[in-house]
């Protein structure tokens, strides 16, 4: 043991790092040094014996040197590849023994990040971030510590205020981890009414399934009968319109609409519109679609119209306008204006 801690720390180090440790962490706070062990929790109340910064770099260097036996701390190549998920051959249990919050996050990024790794890199740094990152992982998001992970990130997405691109991201991973329960999706629904960035994901990822649907349009029924032909043909226009006035379609339009009304930054608006055109259009190509022509089509003309429009939609729409400027939240609600009156007018369409 390094001769410049204090005995006392010295001693108690040696005696700790004779059992089996999954994971510590350092709280610079009260300078206590916590320990997972196959026993339980153990703690070290640290007494330094020179300035507190340089103490606690001599703690991890000691801590490092027992792990990787690399006495000069962690080691700065593993900080530079952190987050580039370059770890192939790094034991990432031993990480979690160095003390050194970047470590914790190298496992966390790591493609090899186990369920046992992210329960002991979560006791050791729970962040929404690493929640993230952990959830994003189909061994963790499928394991005990998936659905631990989900609760912690719907409990926590209010915190995330006015960043919108991490509540994007975090509705995100808990829709594809399928982690979340029925009740938390709900709860991340009925955020979007206060936050409308919430939506953004589900109708990215979760368009067709989306949670506390509202009613069929009220001509839903009568178009389904009257195009059954041509839905029974497959004709892609008509396969739209009947999506777009069903209860999901309805649903989905409704949360549309709500972005576009008040969106807060670039990105959302560009995701929003990306997803009315992918969900309308579905997978067919609409440059080789013919317009349906029969009478009975004619009389729901101005929807008909109204959905492929929308059907084509996408982020070229705005990117003339967002290439010239930066401008966020009301500055850039004036300038697409233009551009979103006519959407929202065809959304409008096909819920009135």
């Amino acid at each position: 043991m390094s001769e410049s801690l204090s005995p006392e720390d010295s001693f108690r180090l040696q005696v700790l790092l004779a059992q089996d440790i999954k994971t510590i962490r350092i709280d610079e706070s009260t300078l206590t040094l916590h320990a997972l062990t196959d026993k339980g929790e153990a703690s070290i109340p640290l007494s330094p014996n020179c300035r507190t910064d340089k103490y606690l770099r001599l703690i991890r260097e000691v801590l490092s040197g027992h792990a990787l036996g690399s006495p000069g701390g962690y080691p700065v190549f593993l900080t530079r590849w952190t987050r580039h998920g370059q770890m192939a051959g790094v034991n990432l249990g031993k990480l979690l023994l160095t003390g050194e919050p970047e470590a914790v996050v190298a496992v966390v990024h790591s493609p090899g990040l186990t369920d046992e790794l992210a329960r002991h890199a979560w006791w050791t740094l729970p962040t929404i971030e690493n929640a993230r990152l952990m959830l994003s992982r189909e061994a963790v998001a499928e394991g005990p510590m998936g659905p631990v992970l989900a609760e912690f990130l719907v409990e926590h997405l209010p915190f995330l205020q006015d960043d919108h691109l991490g509540i994007i991201d975090t509705v995100a991973v808990l829709i594809h981890s399928k982690a979340v329960t029925p009740a938390g999706v709900e709860t991340m629904w009925k955020f979007g009414r206060r936050s409308n960035s919430h939506f953004v994901a589900f109708l990215e990822m979760a368009a067709g399934r989306l949670p506390l649907p509202l009613a069929a349009h009220a001509q839903h029924g009568a178009a389904s009968a009257a195009l059954a032909n041509e839905l029974a043909a497959g004709h892609p226009l008509i396969q739209a319109l009947e999506r777009a006035l069903s209860a999901q379609g309805q649903t989905f339009l409704d949360a549309a609409s709500d972005i576009l009304e008040r969106p807060e930054t670039q990105e959302v608006v560009s995701r929003t519109v990306n997803a009315i055109g992918r969900y309308l259009s579905g997978a067919s190509d609409w440059n080789q679609a013919e317009q349906p022509r029969s009478d009975v089509c004619q009389a729901f003309a101005p929807k008909l119209e109204a959905t492929a429009r929308l059907a084509r939609c996408n982020d070229s729409l705005v990117q003339p306008i967002f290439a010239r400027s930066t401008a966020i939240g009301s500055l850039m609600r004036r300038r697409i204006e233009p551009v979103i009156t006519p959407l929202l007018k065809d959304i409008a369409a096909l819920r009135s």
